[in-house]
């Protein structure tokens, strides 16, 4: 029966594990569904103070969303290498660290991958390797730290081991991301790896080749990397702060005409971690005491409802999918209908373009600073590969592409390329 391994991508916002036959990437690498369907787990966890229990990924998000008692916890892995990571936080009765909570992310994945292991060895499918693993790290954990850098590797290393994976190699994720462009090259090139996440955008330039394929240290191969923090949930914010929230009060005045709103609680709700901070007594009575002064107080109307409701989510959920859609089209539509609110706004990519202007030219930025670093110039890039949601928004493709007009691109899976990768490489290692 033939052997097949794993990677594990614990990413920032969202996690996957890539499974590859030995014989690597032309064996075939595959996703595993790791909740529900979906081949992505959301990197977050909800301790719930009602039933007890740990929820994760999406239904971690609900809980919270769904404004259940308890704590919420995301992108853990922006806590490895820095101080945090040496202190306890409160979950409950308990004082955990932060090794053992992103362990204990990682160890529902390896549940995930252990029930896997069973169906497949039952179908006569072949056996999953349980005890090694490719892990994901960026090229840089901490910036212009070494010591702490090492320390990230290491604190991550051993939340793995704690959940029974005893053989743990890594990879950088932006080799990772080429790793199945590159398994079908004959020749050597410089490609330029986009990775657009949901909290950050990394760039590098990275030398690919058949020959370096297999090499079990690919650092020298990455020539450069930069990042800035900018990802999809910034061009969400900004799409609801100049699209949507002037319907709900942003930019109103006061009746008399003497003073705006204060713009704080607007900015709030458009940004995802903070519109839990917005559902306070106080608040909801600021909210209210405002609609009675506005020039529009229907709107303020519409905000305390938000409130009134928890409705803050849902709103934000149904600016992404106008954002999504604006993909492929040229107007979009954020709706939001429930009782006592029954929200439309139209929306177009011309306007969302214009409100994520400033997003888009600090990825070109970032972009102008790799190859500055890498010493080389754009007419080198000989393939452009282009990973993360953020990298289906039309503007930062182009943002990212318009520099290269002689370079392929490669559209790899939006979400899931990284782990595809690791798998393949965990097969080339271990296989």
């Amino acid at each position: 029966m033939s052997r097949i391994h794993a990677g594990l991508d614990f990413g920032t916002t969202n996690s996957t594990l890539g499974l590859a036959p030995s014989g690597g990437a032309n064996a075939g690498p595959r996703l595993l569904p790791v909740e529900g369907d979906a081949p992505t787990l959301p990197s977050a966890l909800f301790f719930s103070f009602e039933d007890g229990k740990t929820h994760f990924g999406r239904a971690a998000v609900f809980e919270y969303v769904d404004g259940a008692e308890g704590r919420f916890m995301r992108a853990l892995k922006s806590v490895l290498g820095s101080s945090l990571m040496e202190e306890t936080t409160r979950v409950g009765r308990e004082r955990l660290g932060f090794v053992e909570l992103i362990g204990r992310f990682l160890a529902h994945l390896r549940a995930k991958l252990e029930a896997e292991a069973a169906r497949t060895e039952a179908a006569g499918e072949g056996r999953i390797v349980l005890d090694r693993v490719v892990l994901g790290r960026p090229v840089r954990f901490v910036d212009e730290d070494d010591a702490a850098d090492c320390a990230a590797q290491d604190q991550l290393e051993a939340a793995a081991k704690g959940v029974g994976f005893s053989d743990i190699a890594f990879q950088f994720e932006p080799v990772a991301a080429a790793l199945y462009y590159e398994s079908r090259i004959a020749t050597e090139e410089l490609a330029l790896v986009v990775d657009i996440g949901g909290g950050t955008s990394d760039f590098s330039i990275v030398r690919l080749s058949p020959e370096r394929a297999r090499a079990q240290d690919r650092l020298d191969d990455i020539l450069s990397f930069t990042g800035v923090h900018v990802g999809g949930t910034d061009f969400d914010r900004q799409l609801s702060i100049a699209e949507v929230m002037p319907h709900f009060g942003s930019g109103s005045t006061t009746a008399d005409g003497k003073r705006r709103l204060p713009v704080w609680y607007f900015n709030d709700m458009a940004t995802w971690h903070r519109i839990n901070t917005l559902y306070t007594p106080a608040i909801a009575r600021d909210i209210r005491a405002l609609e009675r002064e506005a020039a529009e107080p229907k709107k303020l109307a519409r905000f305390a409802h938000l409130l009134e409701h928890r409705s803050g989510h849902r709103l934000a959920g149904a600016v992404e999918a106008a954002k999504i859609a604006l993909t492929d089209a040229d107007e979009a539509s954020v709706v939001l209908r429930e009782p006592g609110l029954a929200f439309e706004a139209e929306t177009t990519r011309a306007a969302f373009e214009t409100a994520t202007a400033d997003l888009v030219r600090r990825i070109g930025g970032a972009i102008e600073e790799a190859l500055r670093q890498a010493g080389v110039t754009a007419d080198a890039i000989e393939t452009v590969i282009l990973t993360g949601g953020g990298a289906q928004v039309p503007a930062v493709r182009a943002a990212a592409v318009s520099r290269f007009p002689g370079a392929r691109i490669a559209q790899s899976d939006a979400f899931g390329s990284v782990g595809l990768g690791l798998g393949i490489d965990a097969a080339r290692k271990f296989g």
